[in-house]
């Protein structure tokens, strides 16, 4: 059996045979199918074999479809791939096509659209020694266990992610951002869990994941994703089907222009929903939205520069009335930025904000800009209704070896007030909806409690803001500001055009400087 180190250097290992071919970005393009193509086919024979030692060496009965959880035809298996000294880049863009083909209903188009027949990038020489290094690990069940290769996986991930720079936003989200959201939305067995723009399953698989912690049945989860990269689609089905999951549902496509999961006239309607939507979009279409078929223009329609309360009533509109709930990674000038304000207002007046988490920095791959959560309930406990918790988590964040991330302690801390929905001195404090309203339903966390310790009276209101204190806040911004915009130079410098850039999740500067002067400008009112 293989322990874990030696899968990540054997996964790892694969990656660097690439190095001098091609970008560091696109290792995943042709790592993640191969990985997936021998899995499959170590698999297969696994089966085969126990199906002949079941039946006492019948060939006939060991192949037979109902042996085998998928088909693999015999001249795209694995070893007759291995065989090919030429032209190797067909053989193996033909024997994935194949398997696709002979599994319709499940492996459709799991494999991606990599050119494998690009000679100039991948020459028969690198293909077949990425063949050979692959075929030095057996990877069956027995020497290869779910839980392990799914392990495994998320580390090429994450890998990848640290390699790729600015397009590692596509397809992974801090993993301990996930964790937390799923920690305070609590999934429970049986329960449909579904995520609008789902990456590479990370949060569909934190659910599973929860239930295993808790030793709780999780193989009658529901999962459902839309993604619209072709490729990050297929890495998040080939992660679902590695870590043992075989009941789910992702569909390549825009959430926004045409959303998959629907039934009838209506959107469907799901028990948990985890998100980490694409930052402020420009390219989508605002005027179709306004005369939503689906209805999903409830609290009006977005500025076109910014689509992320088309993604937030999207959310909004795909919870049940009883059961639903949201947990959202946004960044935090969703919380006040004026030109939302209307909006803003619908969505305080509903009453379906429940908590807003406000996190701390380079949480988000590659920027140093804050985040925060944003936890919807469609039907609050009667406690909480006309209430909304504010948490300042600013200072629960740990950075090693140029990484932030949430250790457990964090995490416990956050999840525990959220759970005990009271106020806490420079922590948490429940607000009433009427005094969000008195603030113009602005969400900025700072408004509310501050997490310094010095801001909370014996009742927990929020003290006012000094004056000194507001040009500190104004100063850490444009800290923050310095270095997105930093940032963003390298980005241009490495030859990449304004299309790219803005494709990433990253601030463009114009952007961070109108957020970081919102903010000024919404904690220099309250000091006034």
């Amino acid at each position: 059996m293989i322990s874990q180190s030696q899968l990540e250097s054997y996964l790892w290992g694969a990656a660097t045979l690439l190095r001098g071919y091609i970008d560091a970005g696109d290792y995943k393009q042709f790592i993640f199918p191969l990985l997936f193509y021998k899995r499959l086919c170590d698999v297969y024979d696994e089966e085969l074999a126990d199906a002949l030692e079941e039946s006492g060496g019948d060939q006939e009965y060991a192949a037979l479809p109902e042996q085998h959880l998928f088909q693999i035809p015999e001249d795209a298996h694995w070893k007759a791939t291995r065989t090919k000294v030429k032209n190797v880049g067909k053989a193996i863009q033909d024997a994935l096509r194949a398997i696709e083909t002979a599994n319709p209903d499940t492996l459709y188009g799991v494999f991606g659209d990599a050119q494998w027949t690009n000679k100039d990038r991948l020459p028969d020489r690198m293909l077949r020694e990425l063949i050979e290094h692959f075929s030095s690990q057996t990877l069956s069940l027995a020497n290869c266990p779910e839980d392990e290769l799914g392990v495994g996986y998320e580390f090429l991930i994450k890998k990848f992610a640290d390699d790729s720079g600015h397009t590692a936003a596509e397809f992974y989200t801090n993993r301990t951002v996930v964790h937390l959201m799923t920690e305070m939305l609590e999934p429970k067995p049986g329960e449909s869990i579904y995520d609008p723009t789902c990456g590479s399953a990370g949060m569909l698989l934190s659910a599973v994941a929860h239930l295993k912690r808790q030793n709780k049945e999780w193989r009658n989860l529901r999962l459902f994703g839309q993604e619209r990269n072709l490729l990050t689609s297929a890495i998040g089905r080939m992660n679902l089907f590695l870590h043992g999951i075989e009941d789910f549902r992702i569909v390549r496509g825009d959430t926004l222009a045409n959303p998959a999961f629907v039934e009838g006239d209506r959107l469907m309607q799901f028990d948990v929903v985890l998100a980490n939507p694409p930052y402020s979009i420009k390219q989508w279409d605002r005027d179709a939205w306004s005369a939503d078929p689906w209805g999903r223009n409830i609290y009006g329609t977005p500025p076109q520069g910014r689509a992320d309360y088309a993604f937030w009533q999207h959310i909004i509109k795909s919870m049940k009335a009883k059961s639903g709930r949201c947990a959202i990674l946004f960044p935090h000038g969703v919380l006040f930025r004026n030109e939302e304000s209307a909006m803003r207002e619908k969505l305080v007046a509903h009453d379906v904000v429940e908590c807003v988490l406000g996190l701390g920095p380079n949480l988000f791959y590659n920027s140093p800009m804050e985040a925060c959560v944003v936890i919807c309930r469609m039907n609050k406990p009667k406690e909480r209704r006309n209430k909304v918790l504010f948490i300042n988590a600013l200072n629960e964040v740990t950075r090693e070896r140029a990484q932030s991330f949430l250790t457990n302690d964090h995490i416990q801390r956050i999840v525990s007030a959220y759970q005990d929905f009271c106020d806490e001195d420079g922590f948490a404090r429940v607000v009433s909806n009427d005094e969000v309203r008195e603030k113009a339903s602005n969400l900025s966390i700072p408004l509310y409690v501050r997490a310094d310790n010095g801001n909370c009276n014996g009742n927990g209101a929020a003290e006012t803001v000094s004056l000194k204190q507001a040009i500190a806040n104004w100063q850490e911004s444009s800290m923050a500001l310095r270095e997105s915009m930093d940032g963003l130079f390298e980005v241009l410098e490495k030859g990449l055009s304004a299309d790219d850039a803005d494709g990433c999740r990253l601030k463009t500067d114009s952007e961070n400087l109108r957020e970081s002067a919102q903010s000024a400008d919404s904690i220099g009112r309250t000091a006034q």
